[in-house]
């Protein structure tokens, strides 16, 4: 019997210190070393969506998803340039983060259960950058005003999307028949749309107002009231790392407490020496790196806010640069502001 049970504890042990090992491996094993190691960025994005990644004619990259991955640079490696931007279609962009192609995603992409989960697409999100729903444009002249008027109607929709089922869902519950006309990205979508195909497209109404910046006649197309949908777009990467997906988390949030604080690409360095000339500001010296060892439990530098809001400015800047009402997409801000004027834009302390 006694050696039975020493048998059984011998196992136990071993199984405990296997556990271990294997936890270990992995966060030493983290994409977050790799990056810092390759000394570059490979991220994942749409690149025809402007206003959030868009290829520009000189061959750059510009939008507020582009953005978002120039302050992951900037917090991993320590310089926003050092980028390697990967165009992928919504049917290719978690078998890229999967298959190690891309580091990862940052491309209007839905934070759903089944996305986050491990059953699912076992994907981990960064907190949401963007908070959007779907909508539906159809053309001026065509008389359609809402969802009732588009019963037997065709809509254009991107295949392998929560917008396809969304639609779906929608036209289901209000017992409406409906014809889906199914494309692989925004581009084909649009395009058909514009060629008749269909009576309508759909897609989150942030896409819609971006596609519609680029017609002939913008005037010409309208983004019904209609409300199909929540969808929070936020970055992701693989859900079995980490370390990875902390160091997101809290870019994004420095970004926001940035905002919330009052500190901006133009003034950074004066709140750095603000905090360090006044010891009692334990906050923002916290904040900013001077004090509490922060960035070194997520795998950063301890400034790594200051190299991110110095590289990109924070989260209203970046805003305002592609979305606000000076840029090419207009589109006010209503949820994305913060949560002191109105919307749910919020971060946790930086303790």
């Amino acid at each position: 019997m006694k050696i039975m049970r020493r048998f059984v504890s011998g196992i136990v042990g071993l199984t405990m210190l296997l556990t271990g090992c294997a936890t270990t491996n992995q966060a030493n094993n983290s994409r977050l070393d790799l990056i810092k190691k390759r000394n570059e960025l490979i991220c994942g994005v749409s690149g025809k969506i402007p206003g959030f990644s868009f290829l520009e004619s000189d061959g750059s990259y510009k939008g507020l998803d582009v953005d978002i991955c120039k302050a992951f640079a900037a917090a991993f490696i320590g310089d926003a340039k050092k980028i390697q931007f990967r165009p992928l279609t919504a049917a290719e962009r978690f078998t890229a983060i999967k298959t190690g192609e891309i580091d990862l995603l940052s491309r209007n992409t839905t934070f759903t259960l089944s996305r986050d989960s491990s059953e699912g697409n076992g994907l981990s999100f960064a907190p949401v950058v963007f908070h959007d729903g779907q909508g539906l444009m159809v053309k001026q002249e065509s008389g359609l005003n809402n969802l009732e008027d588009l019963a037997n109607k065709s809509i254009c929709v991107g295949s392998g999307t929560t917008t396809e089922q969304n639609i779906n869902d929608a036209f289901e519950s209000a017992s409406l028949p409906y014809t889906p006309i199914k494309y692989q990205d925004l581009n084909q979508v649009v395009a058909g749309y514009l060629q008749g195909r269909c009576s309508a497209m759909t897609s989150d109404r942030s896409q819609l107002a971006a596609a519609r910046s680029g017609f002939k006649d913008p005037l010409d197309h309208i983004i019904l009231d209609d409300v199909l949908s929540k969808e929070p777009l936020a970055p992701a990467s693989d859900g079995q790392d980490q370390k990875l997906g902390d160091a997101m988390r809290w870019v994004i949030f420095a970004l926001i407490s940035a905002e919330e604080q009052g500190i901006t690409k133009s003034n950074i360095y004066e709140k750095v020496q603000l905090a360090k000339n006044n010891p009692e500001l334990k906050p923002l010296r916290r904040f900013l790196g001077i004090d509490g060892g922060l960035g070194e439990k997520i795998g950063l530098s301890n400034d790594f806010v200051v190299k991110v809001i110095s590289s990109t400015g924070n989260y209203g800047e970046i805003y305002e640069r592609n979305l606000g009402k000076n840029s090419e997409v207009p589109i006010p801000r209503g949820l994305n502001e913060l949560y002191t004027k109105g919307g749910i834009h919020i971060s946790p302390p930086f303790n």
